[in-house]
């Protein structure tokens, strides 16, 4: 798992924030802290997160962390709410320069990122955060590469062609299940004059069978009581003779 993977997990999942992007830094005027675990000094890595709980209504912070060496813990610790935050400053907006400045209400750090992409990269997160998380006092963005705010419009049209393809495609399932219920409700009229055709079927088959069997045993009895009726007669003219 990777550095910025296990913060995610160990320092802001627990307190039910979700990170956003992550920036591993370094003072561009290096210096040393106690290291008030053990009592001594050390060194250390810092990351430069950015942070959004939650819950609702969402609050987004920028949170220094630290890794002390030997340690494979990370500690969380300065805070700031991101409407704290006045001015970001890119230091030289010609070239991919890994130095930047975070200006807040009342302190200022100068850094220096591990590259001039991964500071490019976590300048987008953050302005995209801004644009979208505050709706007014938003930083100023200062000395920035003009394609900085050229990849939020990118980030932004392509949020709402995805929009658009989820609603686009939303559409079509709803219209695709009309055609189905209607497809449905045909089959079952259908099957309905199917059945009603069946059972008159069946009703003319019955009623043909009986007047067939009617008109055999009637022509059966005609021929038996004509038989009778000349027996008869025949016996008549043997008396009469």
């Amino acid at each position: 798992m990777s550095a910025k993977a296990t913060i995610s997990k160990e320092v802001f999942s627990p307190q039910d924030e979700r990170m956003l992007g992550a920036v591993l830094v370094k003072r561009r005027t290096k210096k040393k802290i106690p290291f008030l675990a053990t009592g001594g000094q050390g060194e250390y890595r810092t990351y430069i997160c950015l942070s959004v709980t939650n819950k609702r209504p969402s609050q987004v912070y920028i949170t220094k962390v630290k890794q002390f060496e030997g340690s494979s813990c990370f500690v969380r610790r300065s805070q700031w709410s991101l409407d704290q935050l006045r001015q970001v400053n890119g230091i030289d907006p010609n070239r991919e320069s890994p130095d930047f400045d975070l200006q807040f209400d009342n302190t200022s750090d100068q850094w220096m990122a591990s590259s001039g992409s991964e500071k490019f990269t976590f300048f987008q997160i953050l302005h995209h955060t801004c644009q979208r998380y505050l709706s007014d006092r938003k930083p100023e963005f200062i000395n920035c590469q003009s394609r900085l705010f050229t990849g939020n419009s990118i980030l932004h049209s392509a949020a709402d062609s995805v929009t658009s393809a989820v609603q686009k495609a939303s559409q079509a399932l709803n219209e695709r299940g009309e055609r189905l219920g209607r497809a449905e409700e045909s089959t079952a009229e259908m099957m309905n004059s199917a059945q009603q055709f069946a059972d008159t079927a069946h009703k003319v088959t019955t009623r043909t069978v009986f007047l067939s069997s009617f008109s055999y045993y009637g022509i059966i009895e005609l021929h038996f009581n004509y038989k009778a009726m000349h027996s008869l007669q025949r016996s008549v003219g043997m008396f009469s003779t």
